[in-house]
């Protein structure tokens, strides 16, 4: 991926306050382009199989029924230094660490429900974004 593509998903909790549109707004303003985008509703099944690393961890279930709970809006995103623009750009997993003017800090209610995720690294944008379009919607990879 060269680091100009990540993954993106609005979940649940955004999608459902309507925050999408604004969202939106803030990832194209911020220099990213949206070279894939559709809006789907997770099945447990599916959420455990997306979030299997958390399997272990006593808040797994929990993520499970809140990812499945509504629709999501899953994206591949285009800029150069992707992963870790984004990841400043939504701020931190906890709303209340994270900045100013961050996705987190203006739209998410908990560490939970924290209105969107951001793939870690290139790698994990890669199989994140495998998991949710095929090779023929991807608009394209560099």
């Amino acid at each position: 991926m060269s680091g100009n593509f990540t993954f993106a998903m609005i979940k649940p909790n955004a999608f459902r306050q309507n925050y999408t549109g604004s969202i939106l707004a803030m990832i194209c303003e911020a220099g990213f382009r949206i070279q894939a985008l559709k809006t789907t509703i997770l099945n447990k099944d599916e959420a455990r199989q997306f979030y299997a690393i958390h399997r272990s961890k006593p808040f797994y279930e929990d993520l499970v029924t809140f990812m499945s709970s509504g629709p999501i809006l899953v994206m591949i995103l285009e800029k150069e230094n992707a992963v870790e623009d984004f990841r400043a750009l939504i701020g931190n997993t906890d709303p209340s660490k994270a900045e100013e003017g961050t996705i987190r800090k203006l739209y998410a209610r908990s560490v939970r429900a924290n209105a969107i995720h951001g793939s870690d690294s290139d790698e994990n944008a890669r199989i994140e974004a495998d998991f949710f379009f095929s090779t023929r919607e991807r608009f394209s990879w560099k």
